[in-house]
């Protein structure tokens, strides 16, 4: 029979669930008393996962107080995971209340006969050096340790040297002198004293230690020759220079010296380490440095870590300015040397003279012609000879982000660089893999979104016209022999067909989607998957195509099968239709009989356009079901918020529209009134006279602005928004304003509205709806002037450029924002309040005529792959209000019922605490004048705001609530007595 064993512990006692953190460190300590070992260890192991759920200091004191009387009393094993949680949970240790009881109970372990537990003391002494760094015992310990005969002693408390050394100057200081008389005698073992170098990196406290260690460092090199000291000596000399900044030159000289050294290791630790210090002080390297390093490259063993070197030089702008006016013919020499030799050599000699060329594009600097030249010459030659050798990959990336980087600098070569990596796209290399292909659609998309950020692409566009049309004609090929049938594609080319995808949308956008094209990709719709589909349809939204985007959303609803997911589809399905309609003027089902499902050979029947009023209609209809859809599809865990709110805003904006076509029609059908004139002259403003149409414009104003402040606070509540989005909203917010400055312009006599600067922008999508802005305020500007002198008037000519600024709106491209499908960065603040009432429904209690403090602890979670990937939190602010919820007497005044107090906090290892106190001023005064509580039930309200490293403050916080209720005083009688007495 096989034996199973029975584990005691729950598996998932960290689920989602569970909110209960006495519970799970109940469950620990049960185990933690088991008589198995094997209970024991499991449950130590699980603190981690505890302090990482539920990360509050109150918790985390205990559990390490029972960890560190379990680390007193336990074995030798136990002691070793517990080492391992305090490992683990550096953040989580200045948390620690009762450091010094902790300290205690895990220092008595010192004094043990048992060598092996006095390491293990020592190594868990140095994992919590963060948070005890100043004890003198634990110095003494950790010094008298170094001289202990046991080597297992002796090795963790170098480990413990290493960790106090980088904390404390105190024992930095006092170690500096024993470490090196260690290292200098002849009585401590080799072995030993390579692991005593490493604790002189982090004697860098003060000025006078940092010289005295680099002297001794400087003068150990000629003694000990040997490659294993050299290399370390190298390494701490190098580190100790990185800290203290000003040993960086002579640290650069010394390294160039070393540089000539024949052994392989020690001229890898010289490039590493001459990488490091040009990552942090390039500019204080010494003048000749850069011409030395450049004659050493070309003999030293291992280029391509020279050429890392002089590539990481290049980010400064210093030793570029260097490079490019002193050293100019000899770096060129060196890179052209290295593009004979083996692609990984030529392609960071590539990225080398591409970062010049950057720079001098940056610094609006002439760049060298030459360089230039050889780079355009080269560039396409190392391409081509990478598609031969399929184990080049990492090369040829190299060689595209070179072309990527160059087209930023001159549109001209970003074009014929596109084109000619097209071609080789859809030439299908008998040498080429997927992966090369892959890398090429990544560059092209780049490439696409360089070209049209840097120049105004869509005011010199041509109509009927689209981007890169000599880039489209093989990009269309290459998607039309992955669509032919014949099996489903595999992942590799599957992601090539989604990257090919958006870049033809991306090329496309501000234009409908010719029907060759949309034939490609209905095939392709039969050989893909439905999550690629639902990708393609994704990017289609992103960049405009709402009928290939209708088109897929509505074939992939009818073939989910989960509710939620369903209501979703039909709700961007919903979207795409009503965007069908006010770009082309026609619904999505004549639109797809039209493109889609004609027979072929037949052509289209004629169809009328839907006209402006009616198109706004349809939409908003369309708008307004396609958010009730998408509610339905809404849950607790994805409550969708920002998708909700950014349809209702755009129905709002579209609902604006839809009033002003109204009130510009009705000034044709409903003349002004008799009384007009003369209301006119009474209210001294001529554009009275033209009846309601001014008042109805003024009101549309009034509305503009409300739906731009909207989305100004939907901007301030997408914190975990990526950069696009934000552009997005930003360039919203700017087309309100814009139309907003054209109404108040023909329908008031002064506008007060001064036109704002258009946001900038980095993406092609924000770009083209600044272009639509431009082409609104350029129908503003053919208005007819005013007579001088005379009055102002409102006539056909004004409403009729107002329905131009419409019409050009409603046509263009609604490009969805990416946020709206895409959360790239999960942030969220976890609050609670001190005191909490018993249950939810019952209030706090507190003590008439006493003051109320409010602790506020908070956790800062993270979510996805990249935590912080656009944004990380700086500080957080708490506003705390307080109101009083109940009456006060007649005859009783207080200057006001509530209390506003504001705190800003700054968390330490995604941990914030703060408190405030509170004064429950509800109190009258008895006949004598002595004050009496009148007691009440208060209403404490917490707002959270989130400040970023750039100062700017979102209203993304989380919010709560706390009831306090404040007993009667037992002298209120005497008040009554009080007004008695007054009364007679």
């Amino acid at each position: 029979m096989i034996s199973v064993r029975v584990n005691n512990f729950n598996e998932n006692f960290l689920n989602e669930t569970d909110g209960d953190s006495n519970s799970v460190l109940i469950e620990l300590d049960k185990g933690l008393r088991s008589n198995k070992v094997g209970d024991q260890c499991e449950a130590i192991i699980r603190f981690p996962k505890l302090f990482e759920r539920y990360p509050f200091p109150i918790l985390i004191n205990s559990s390490f107080l029972k960890l560190a009387e379990f680390f007193r009393i336990g074995s030798n094993l136990s002691r070793l995971w517990i080492l391992r949680v305090c490992q683990q949970s550096e953040k989580h240790l200045e948390k620690i209340i009762n450091i010094d009881e902790f300290l205690k109970r895990i220092f008595m372990v010192i004094h043990s006969n048992d060598p092996v537990a006095r390491a293990l003391t020592l190594r868990t002494l140095g994992a919590v050096a963060f948070v005890i760094s100043e004890k003198q015992h634990i110095h003494h310990a950790i010094r008298m340790a170094l001289d202990s005969h046991d080597t297992v002693e002796v090795e963790a408390a170098i480990y413990a040297s290493v960790q106090f050394a980088a904390q404390s100057k105190t024992f930095a200081v006092g170690m500096c002198s024993k470490v090196a008389s260690m290292i200098e005698s002849l009585q401590t073992p080799v072995n030993m004293k390579l692991h005593l170098i490493p604790v002189l990196r982090h004697m860098h406290h003060d000025a006078c230690t940092a010289a005295l260690v680099r002297a001794l460092c400087r003068d150990l090199l000629p003694k000990y020759p040997s490659e294993q000291f050299v290399v370390e000596i190298i390494r701490s000399l190098s580190q100790l220079s990185c800290a203290t900044l000003v040993d960086i030159p002579d640290q650069v000289d010394l390294l160039l010296v070393y540089l000539q050294d024949p052994r392989k290791r020690v001229q890898c630790t010289v490039l590493l380490s001459l990488k490091k210090l040009a990552e942090k002080g390039a500019y204080l390297w010494p003048t000749t440095a850069i011409s030395r390093l450049l004659q050493l490259t070309v003999q030293c063993s291992n280029q391509n870590m020279a050429l890392d070197v002089i590539l990481t030089l290049t980010k400064c702008p210093h030793t570029c300015h260097t490079m490019l006016n002193e050293e100019q013919q000899q770096i060129l020499d060196v890179c052209k040397n290295c593009l004979l030799m083996e692609n990984e050599s030529g392609g960071r000699a590539m990225t080398i003279l591409t970062s010049l060329i950057t720079y001098c594009h940056t610094e609006n600097i002439p760049p060298p012609v030459h360089v230039f030249e050889y780079l355009d010459m080269h560039l396409e030659f190392l391409i081509q000879a990478s598609l031969q050798n399929k184990s080049s990959l990492k090369d040829f990336r190299l060689y595209l982000k070179c072309g990527v980087q160059l087209s930023k600098t001159s549109r001209e070569f970003g074009e014929s660089f596109a084109e000619m990596i097209a071609e080789l796209l859809s030439e299908e290399h008998a040498s080429s893999t997927a992966g090369h292909s892959k890398l090429i659609c990544e560059a092209l998309g780049a490439i696409c979104s360089n070209v049209i950020v840097s120049c105004d692409f869509y005011e010199n566009q041509k109509p009927g016209t689209s981007p890169f049309s000599g880039v489209m004609q093989h990009l269309l090929r290459k998607l039309e022999a992955l669509a032919k049938p014949g099996g489903e594609l595999d992942k590799e080319r599957t992601n090539i067909v989604e990257l090919l995808a958006a870049i033809c949308m991306q090329a496309m956008l501000g234009s409908f989607m010719p029907d060759n094209v949309i034939a490609i990709f209905v095939q392709l719709l039969q050989t893909t998957n439905p999550w690629t589909q639902y990708r393609i349809a994704r990017s289609a939204s992103r960049y405009g195509q709402h009928f290939l985007a209708a088109l897929i959303y509505e074939k992939l609803s009818k073939n989910i099968s989960l509710e939620n997911l369903h209501f979703y589809l039909v709700a961007l399905s919903q979207i795409s239709k009503a965007e069908c309609i006010l770009n082309h003027g026609q619904e999505y089902e004549t639109l797809a009989h039209k493109h889609v499902k004609r027979e072929p050979g037949t052509a289209p029947a004629a169809t009328g356009f839907l006209s402006l009023i009616d198109r706004l209609e349809k939409a908003i209809n369309l708008y307004c079901i396609a958010l009730s859809t998408l509610k339905a599809s809404s849950s607790p865990q994805h409550p969708l918020a920002f998708q909700s709110e950014l349809i209702r805003l755009r129905c709002m904006f579209l609902e604006v529209l839809h009033s002003v076509v109204i009130t510009r029609n009705t000034l044709c059908i409903t003349p002004p009134s008799e009384i007009s004139q003369t209301l006119a002259q009474n209210c001294r403003d001529p554009l009275q006279k033209y009846g309601h149409i001014t008042n109805q414009l003024r009101k549309h104003v009034k509305l503009l602005k409300n739906c731009e402040d909207a989305y100004g606070r939907l901007y301030k509540s997408s914190f975990d928004a990526d950069p696009g989005t934000l552009e997005h909203l930003e360039a919203v917010q700017y087309l309100c304003a814009t139309l907003q400055l054209s109404i108040e312009t023909i329908s008031f006599i002064n506008p007060s509205e001064t036109p704002k600067v258009a946001p900038q922008t980095s993406h092609p999508e924000t770009r083209y709806l600044l272009s639509v802005c431009r082409t609104v305020l350029q129908h503003l500007q053919l208005i007819p002037p005013e007579v001088p002198g005379g009055t102002k008037t409102l006539t056909h000519e004004h409403t009729d450029m107002m329905m131009k600024q419409i019409e050009t709106v409603v046509r263009s491209s609604h490009c969805t924002p990416r946020f709206f499908f895409q959360v790239l960065q999960n942030t969220s603040v976890k609050l609670a309040l001190t005191p909490q009432p018993r249950s939810s429904t019952e209030p706090v209690f507190v003590q008439p005529n006493s003051h109320l403090v409010v602790k506020v602890e908070g956790v800062i979670q993270h979510y996805g792959r990249t935590p912080s990937l656009f944004r990380s939190i700086n500080s957080i602010q708490l506003t705390l209000n307080s109101t009083l919820m109940t009456s006060r007497p007649n005859d009783v005044k207080l200057l006001s019922d509530s209390i506003t107090l504001t705190q800003v906090v700054k968390p330490h290892r995604d941990f914030l605490s703060g408190s405030f106190l509170i004064a429950m001023n509800n109190t009258a005064h008895t006949f004598n004048g002595g004050p009496v509580s009148m007691g009440g039930q208060w209403q404490v309200n917490l707002e959270t705001c989130i400040i970023d490293d750039n100062g700017v403050m979102w209203q993304t916080g989380p919010k709560s609530s706390l009831l306090v209720r404040i007993p009667e005083d037992n002298h209120k009688q005497a008040l009554g007595m009080q007004s008695t007495v007054r009364r007679f």
